[in-house]
């Protein structure tokens, strides 16, 4: 089972974001131990996942499994587009010693309640007994899991333990704080409250540049804390994200370029000197 503060990795990228940057997975992974955070989840949202042929994401959840060497958590991302994609990632998941399978809604089609019990039912089964948690994220998926359906997925499969959320403001975030799962706060200025009504950690995009400040507020969540967050992450969603992690982590001394998977998009070089910018001024006023 997962707990405690865990990074929604980037995955390390080259060729402009052709192939995977092998070499880069042990660097991240040691970053992110040293940091001491609880653990990471591979190929999600920050993690170009969905961008990725099912080979690499195969190859990455491997990378990334062997890079911790059991001194992290491995949660492994698994939504595809179709059922028998993610059924395939998960069971993969199960096979390689990930500790969770984690899976978002496919987008671009809104499913309805049936569609949407079928589906994640599907991939739970495939990785059963490995534990398994759904990724609400409304704005990303296109639509909502209806909370009904969870219920039902947890009776069929028990596998089903809890969910990320990433869903806000905090009254469409907490209508899936539902008794007897474990949920995990996505959006980082929900930390404190989120964890104040029953959440039991964090899974945090920022925490793939910012991992030791996302840690600490985890551990002792606090309203300034998660407000400090929120404004790191409102600074870097003035960027494409995925590739100002990276500089961000380049910066930090980790070896992770900031090639990203197109159509995503790589940084200017005036956004590059604006967030080099302001990443020194956060050097110095520590």
């Amino acid at each position: 089972m997962l707990r405690g503060a865990l990074a929604a990795s980037v995955t390390p990228l080259a060729g402009h974001g052709a192939a995977l940057d092998e070499e880069a997975f042990g660097p991240l992974v040691d970053f992110f131990a040293a940091a001491r955070l609880d653990g990471i989840l591979a190929l999600g949202t920050a993690g170009e996942g969905i961008l990725l042929e099912e080979t690499e994401r195969r190859l990455a959840a491997n990378l990334f499994l062997q890079a911790s060497e059991h001194r992290l958590q491995v949660a492994v991302h698994c939504g595809a587009q179709s059922t028998a994609e993610t059924a395939r990632l998960a069971a993969h998941a199960a096979e390689v010693g990930a500790d969770a399978a984690v899976v978002i809604g496919p987008p671009y089609f809104p499913l309805d309640e049936h569609a949407q019990h079928a589906h994640f039912l599907a991939a739970a089964l495939a990785c059963a007994p490995l534990p398994f948690y759904v990724y609400e994220f409304e704005k990303t998926s296109g639509y909502a899991v209806a909370p009904a359906v969870l219920e039902r997925l947890r009776e069929d499969a028990p596998n089903v333990v809890g969910l990320k959320v990433s869903d806000t403001p905090f009254d469409r975030f907490s209508r899936y704080l539902l008794d007897g799962f474990d949920i995990f706060v996505g959006p980082e200025a929900l930390i404190h409250e989120g964890m104040q009504a029953g959440a039991i950690g964090a899974v945090s995009a920022l925490a793939s540049a910012f991992p030791a400040e996302v840690a600490a507020v985890v551990r002792s969540p606090t309203a300034e804390g998660a407000a400090r967050l929120a404004e790191l992450r409102a600074f870097v969603e003035r960027f494409p994200r995925q590739a100002a992690l990276k500089r961000l982590l380049g910066r930090q001394g980790v070896p992770v370029r900031e090639d990203v998977r197109a159509p995503l998009r790589g940084l200017t070089d005036d956004e590059r000197a604006e967030l080099d910018a302001w990443h020194d001024s956060l050097a110095a006023a520590v």
